[in-house]
């Protein structure tokens, strides 16, 4: 295992030289706001495993070398009262003890896979002082099942959405294939634009498409408008009650082949995203159905039986990276140099229904997942979520902007390194990227690195007291549907939908 050869550093005091920057303070954008209202104070969380032991000095060292070069990780949120309290970047001095924490687990602890979850999840329960960069790093130098140590990041989400933090972690990886080389991520393949020396049948279908996107988007808004009015999802035992955004979480994670998941992406002509919606559908049925099998009577909820109800009506908050949209950096390029990394907010977000029920071909999951994708592509749902929320929060504040709190859960797709990577010198046994704070139970963050894919949990215990099983459910749910494929020969195709969008594939 190769470490970077930096400096040593002589004292947390000279990040002074880093930092100093006497440009006013820009404000906080409408977005990056909405991550500070009391039932959205969101918190990322990413939980890394590493082949070896980490010395703590080295950490440092490449935080002071390449991390303080971002403007925002060396930036405290300060109110200005002269435009009524508004939060703005305020360039200061960093302390690294108070950002770099590191902690040394007595070895004869029973279990450090619980230990390593316990104080993941008890982070949940604090929050960074404002009075600081909201940022920092916990070192846990203890062997677990599946890395020798353990480093978390944890950032508040107003510095930047989950696309922006994966390039400003990736911008401090390297491929462990090629030292010197920065990591590839999956990103969706670009389409062609149309030929414009088609004929009317070629226009006409354009023109369909177009306003086809614009209905779309309509009642989508409309939706939208009539979910935060009165519109709930089905009380069922994974919604969460108002206030549950301040409550803890704990924190699980499981991984699973991305090569069962592709197997089963390429035989129904999906994308990845179609298929882990289909694997949520399929678990969150399993996980349901057991629950009110065991609230029923006389037996009801032996194995097999349907026990549930009719019309669940349940959705998620599926958050869409708006970069290809707005016109801004590819993101692979911005990884680079740690200084072009730009750290935002540039999300929106699409209500997503799931559909809640036992099928006898386990394949009729991702078929309805896929045909949901289709439709959100065609539309402009997200941008709008994004707009509205800036346009709310400019007039009304942040209250009338904040993340509907109506919908079960938050899904979250981002895709990760293709090839196995190194962090500063460290080579990277798994990614498990979550948060705390979100106004729902239940958050589910699916995650690709190398040939696994990395399904995380964050939930509110009194709501979801079993989040291993319902990891279970999900992990069982991937083997029928990949059993499901092999059983037919791998000849499985559902109905070509064509996107007539140019919406990214992954949700």
């Amino acid at each position: 295992m190769r470490t970077r050869a930096l400096k040593p550093i002589q004292t947390t005091k000279n990040v002074e030289n880093i930092l100093s920057c006497t440009e006013e303070g820009q404000p906080l954008s409408p977005i990056a706001r909405m991550f500070h209202e009391p039932e959205s104070d969101v918190y990322a969380v990413i939980a890394i495993g590493i082949q070896t032991q980490i010395n703590p000095e080295v950490v440092k060292a490449n935080v002071v070398d390449i991390l303080l070069k971002q403007p925002r990780l060396s930036s405290m949120q300060v109110a200005d009262e002269k435009y009524g309290g508004q939060l703005k970047w305020v360039r200061t001095e960093v302390d690294l003890d108070n950002h770099v924490i590191v902690r040394s687990p007595d070895l004869n602890v029973d279990s450090a896979d619980i230990y390593v979850e316990d104080y993941v999840s008890n982070l949940s329960r604090t929050k960074i002082s404002m009075s600081i960069p909201m940022w920092d790093i916990h070192i846990l130098n203890i062997k677990t099942s599946k890395a020798e140590s353990v480093c978390i990041l944890r950032v508040h989400h107003s510095i930047g959405d989950g696309v922006s933090l994966m390039s400003l972690f990736m911008s401090c990886c390297r491929k462990v294939s090629g030292p010197d080389a920065l990591p590839t991520l999956q990103t969706s393949k670009k389409q062609k634009p149309c030929s414009s020396s088609g004929g009317f049948l070629q226009h006409f279908i354009e023109l369909f498409s177009v306003l086809l996107i614009y209905w779309n988007t309509l009642v989508d808004v409309v939706m939208l408008l009539i979910t935060i009015l009165f519109l709930d999802d089905t009380k069922t035992p994974l919604k969460g009650p108002p206030g549950v955004g301040s409550t803890p979480r704990r924190i699980v994670h499981r991984i699973v082949s991305l090569d069962d998941v592709k197997l089963v992406k390429n035989a129904m002509n999906a994308t990845i995203n179609d298929v882990m919606v289909g694997v949520t559908q399929a678990a969150l049925s399993r996980y349901l159905n057991r629950k009110y099998g065991k609230n029923k009577k006389g037996g009801g909820g032996a194995a097999g039986n349907n026990n549930l109800p009719k019309n669940i009506r349940l959705r998620a908050t599926s958050f869409v990276n708006l970069r290809p949209y707005l016109g801004n950096e590819d993101t692979s390029e911005t990884m680079k140099s740690i200084s072009d990394v730009k750290l935002s907010n540039l999300i929106g977000y699409v209500l997503f229904p799931f559909t809640i029920a036992l099928r006898e071909d386990a394949l009729d999951y991702v078929r309805s997942a896929k045909a949901v994708g289709e439709r959100k592509k065609a539309t402009l749902e997200a941008v709008c979520t994004y707009f509205m929320a800036k346009t709310f929060i400019k007039f009304f504040g942040t209250k009338l902007g904040s993340f509907p709190t109506q919908t079960t859960f938050w899904f979250s797709n981002i895709p990760g390194p293709q090839e196995e990577i190194t962090c500063f010198g460290y080579q990277v046994v798994y990614i498990a990227p979550t948060c705390y704070g979100q106004p729902n139970a239940l958050l589910i963050h699916v995650l690709s690195y190398a040939n696994t894919m990395n399904i995380v949990l964050s939930v509110d215990e009194e709501i979801v007291p079993d989040p291993h099983q319902l990891c279970d459910d999900l992990e069982e749910s991937l083997k029928l549907i990949k059993d499901a494929v092999i059983d037919k020969g791998i000849k499985v195709s559902s109905p070509h939908w064509v996107s007539v969008t140019n919406l990214t594939k992954e949700l």
